[in-house]
């Protein structure tokens, strides 16, 4: 088995690749390819980009950030070291010189691009561990603020939510049917496959939260609406005849309707405090669904602070609306993995024999051939 490099400060790298720039990194993700290098600018690189930069395989990544700040503790760069992709910092000036499809040189503490030499510094695991240990220092006190946050901003949005709203007309039906809202977060991807047999047999209607909507596209699923400000879905889901919602501003401004026109689409757009996700359970909600069930949704502090978020008021807020109608599926995935035992498999063989014997019986030619074989053996041993 291959072991995996275990870098330390004084390391230096030697390897070369192709670049693709991003300031957002989950645009950055959707187009980036395998073995590539991904430049980003990224502050506390969460867990949820972390697993996504995993999976396009990308070589190294180039963080013109702080890769972890010790704020609040956060697996992501851990999760990148331990699946070999080296992290190196840099400057934020020195972002500006990268540029898409660029091929680039690391080697003797420097990345060589084009006439420019960039001196970088490599995040290591006992960098992490450190950090780590300074984060849950800084724990109550970050809890303190977080809540103080959240509760004055609830003063301030609980009108939006106690009312109901004019929710957008649309050709699914969701009154009285179970919903499945698949939201961009942890182990959102794992949840659904998890819910498979759930889906599959009951065909609940499906929401995608920008992302969460290619998450269902690659289980084979079809999304009936897609939510966001569309940052983070794909094209192709998009494209894939969903009813699209643009999360817009209170001030009615929808930065996400650019794309939606570019690609030819229509949608609706729905103003509202408060996250995209917020807005789909509340949709749900006001159209009467018997059922909510979220995936990947954000409900704790860590949560919110690796969205960028100081608050979680309006979750909060719509959560309490909701009720016992909200199922919170979130790490289901995590909840149990069954192994097979032998008490379970050892009637198989004693079923799959069962249509051999009844061959056996019926079968003239079959009986034919064992009583001529019988009679030999008999022959041969007496």
């Amino acid at each position: 088995m291959k072991l995996r490099k275990q870098y330390k400060q004084d390391d230096t790298l030697s390897l070369q690749g192709i670049v693709q720039v991003g300031e957002k990194t989950k645009e950055l993700l959707m187009t980036i390819k395998p073995k590539q290098i991904a430049v980003i600018k990224h502050r506390d690189i969460d867990e949820i980009a972390a697993r996504d930069i995993i999976r396009c395989k990308v070589k190294a990544v180039i963080n013109a950030d702080v890769t972890m700040t010790g704020s609040y503790p956060t697996k992501g760069p851990l999760l990148l070291l331990r699946a070999g992709i080296p992290i190196l910092e840099i400057t934020y000036p020195s972002f500006k010189k990268f540029y898409n499809h660029q091929v680039v040189k690391i080697h003797s503490f420097k990345i060589h691009v084009e006439n420019h030499q960039i001196p970088y510094s490599i995040f290591t695991e006992d960098k992490y561990k450190n950090l780590l240990k300074t984060s849950y220092e800084n724990l109550p006190s970050n809890l303190n603020h977080f809540i103080e946050n959240t509760l004055q901003y609830a003063q301030k949005e609980k009108d939006f939510v106690i009312q109901s709203f004019e929710a957008p007309t649309l050709n699914v039906r969701i009154e009285n049917r179970p919903v499945v809202i698949v939201v961009r977060g942890k182990e959102y991807r794992n949840d659904l496959l998890a819910i498979k047999d759930y889906i599959e047999d009951i065909e609940p209607v499906l929401i995608g939260v920008d992302g969460g909507a290619d998450a269902l596209l690659e289980h084979g699923y079809q999304p009936h609406v897609i939510i966001g400000d569309m940052d983070s879905v794909s094209d192709d889901a998009l494209l894939s005849n969903a009813e699209i919602i643009v999360h817009a501003y209170p001030d009615g401004k929808a930065p996400g309707l650019e794309r939606i026109n570019a690609l030819g689409l229509k949608a609706k757009t729905l103003s509202a405090t408060g996250t995209s996700e917020d807005i789909s359970m509340l949709l749900a909600y006001e159209k009467k669904a018997e059922l909510i069930i979220t995936l990947g949704a954000h409900s704790h502090m860590i949560d919110f602070l690796e969205k960028g978020r100081k608050g979680m008021s309006s979750t909060l807020l719509v959560r309490m609306k909701i009720g016992d109608k909200l199922i919170d599926a979130k790490g289901v995935s995590q909840l149990y993995q069954r192994k097979v035992k032998f008490k379970n498999i050892w009637p198989l063989p004693i079923a799959a024999m069962f249509p051999v014997v009844i061959l056996t019986y019926v079968h003239p030619g079959v009986r034919d051939f064992l009583y001529i074989y019988w009679n030999y053996v008999k022959i041969s041993i007496f």
